[in-house]
């Protein structure tokens, strides 16, 4: 079956949410922020039988889109979903801004070479960035030749 991506809507973000409490490592926020983002931000959702089944979520910011989150639920995982989800995003950003940026934990090698697959490059490093555990953050960006 094909997963079909398209932008949030308000009504998505119960599913949204759900979907990030399955994750430990994600950035975890509140169903307002995440409704907020919806509203202004970039929040791609992928759907697959009527089911939603991951998102990625960026925040616009002076002319460039900052990844939030990209996940996947449980059940979903290991069947290009991610991958699509970033295609889509890395599609739409082309024509809208300079740049995408993020940041990983330097042991997500999973995310990390799908970052890098999509034209991602590492620029730099935060070092401790996040917590339990204590890891530091690598950066990525992907620039578009404007």
């Amino acid at each position: 079956m094909t997963v079909a991506i398209r932008p949030a809507a308000f009504n998505d973000v119960p599913a949204i949410l759900a979907i990030e409490r399955q994750s430990a490592s994600a950035a975890h926020w509140t169903r307002e922020e995440y409704s907020k983002l919806v509203g202004s931000g970039v929040v791609l959702v992928g759907e697959e039988a009527d089911k939603l089944c991951g998102f990625v979520c960026a925040r616009a910011v002076a002319g460039e889109w900052e990844i939030e989150n990209v996940l996947v639920a449980a059940e979903f995982l290991r069947r290009g979903i991610a991958d699509e989800l970033l295609r889509e995003l890395v599609q739409r950003a082309e024509s809208e801004v300079s740049a995408i940026l993020l940041e990983v934990r330097e042991s997500n090698l999973p995310a990390r070479r799908l970052y890098e697959k999509h034209g991602f490059r590492e620029v730099g490093r935060r070092r401790e960035y996040y917590r339990e555990p204590a890891e530091d953050a690598i950066l990525y960006a992907l620039r578009f030749n404007r």
